[in-house]
């Protein structure tokens, strides 16, 4: 009697989790980059909100190494979502740098869903040296710290310096440790970088508490050799870093960032989670100001970043429903939604 009423309660237990949804949750460990990174801030951020409003699904973030960190383990079954960059993808389909031999140990295909934000990438040196390095070609031979050796905006700068045949002396040095070393020679540059043109990375205002830190803009020539070259080019305003950057201007080169998941989570959840971030944008720039760029054009935003990369991974059929409602999306891209 009593083993037949424990399973009596076992099954209405279990068909209670089903009503309730219990059983239908799904984990999305989602991949981003270091703590004290852009990336890693803004997943936070978003992953409370998509919490909230979608509880069949249950966001935890994973921080890693770097980007392409998450974007492997995405192929390799590691992570439900992703930190993707358009650069990444480049190298991804292309066989080449960061993704060499890769492929052969894909389970499967990486495909974009979400745009969120440029990154804008750039260079800096100690104000103290402002007369003797006055362009980008004047870090040859320096001791330059472009970023964790994963990190794709260290990838996007040393692309740059490639074309402008800066050659620099790498140290790959702790974030934490970035701003001292500057402040004490250890290092003549580091990296700087901005979210949508709005905000920066925590790890570069810690920086900025250690060392007198000023941007160090590519000249005119230079500038031009980068445009030739296909980079995009863009001027920051110097209050985005809260501090005295000893410019007028900050000349960055930016590039596009999502946050991604695959073929796991259906069209219909992608097309939510899409609507339900346009309608809660102005509450995630709050917090982060780097959502700021969707804020103002979220569908528009789409449309930039799926043109980035439409030709190295393909598109959620979530996202192109999204963007076909909202009048963004381009018929030849029709052939590059994902399907199963």
């Amino acid at each position: 009697m009593f083993k037949r009423a424990l399973a009596l309660f076992a099954a209405g237990l279990m068909a209670a989790c089903s009503t309730w949804g219990w059983a239908q949750v799904k984990e999305i460990p989602w991949g981003t980059s270091a703590v004290g990174s852009s990336g890693h801030k803004a997943l936070i951020v978003l992953a409370e909100l998509l919490n909230r409003e979608m509880p069949k699904y249950r966001i935890t973030v994973q921080p890693t190494p770097g980007a392409i960190v998450s974007v492997k383990g995405y192929a390799t079954g590691q992570f439900e979502g992703y930190y993707g960059a358009d650069i990444a993808f480049y190298e991804l389909a292309n066989d080449v740098n960061r993704f060499k031999g890769f492929k052969a140990s894909m389970k499967r295909q990486p495909v974009q869903s979400f745009w969120v934000f440029t990154v804008e990438v750039g260079s800096a040196i100690h104000a103290r040296d402002q007369g003797k390095v006055k362009n980008w070609r004047d870090l040859s031979g320096k001791a330059v710290f472009t970023g964790p050796l994963p990190w794709d905006v260290r990838a996007h700068l040393e692309r740059a310096y490639g074309v402008l045949g800066v050659k620099h002396q790498y140290r790959q040095v702790d974030l934490s440790a970035a701003g001292s070393l500057l402040q004490g020679g250890g290092i003549d540059s580091f990296i700087v970088y901005t979210n949508a043109e709005a905000t920066t990375a925590p790890w570069i205002t810690e920086a900025s508490l250690a060392a007198d830190w000023a941007a160090l803009n590519p000249s005119a020539d230079e500038v031009a050799a980068l445009k030739k070259a296909g980079f995009a080019v863009t001027e920051v305003k110097p209050d985005v870093f809260k501090r005295d950057v000893h410019t007028d201007k900050v000349i960055l080169l930016p590039f596009y960032y999502g946050f991604h998941v695959g073929l796991e989570v259906p069209e219909d959840d992608v097309y939510r989670m899409l609507t339900l971030i346009e309608k809660n944008v102005a509450a995630l720039t709050q917090a982060d100001a780097g959502f700021a760029q969707i804020a103002k054009d979220m569908p528009g935003f789409q449309r930039q970043g799926v043109a980035s990369s439409v030709d190295f991974v393909p598109i959620h059929p979530g996202l192109a429903k999204y963007m076909r409602e909202k009048g963004v999306w381009d018929a030849k891209w029709d052939a590059r939604v994902a399907k199963k």
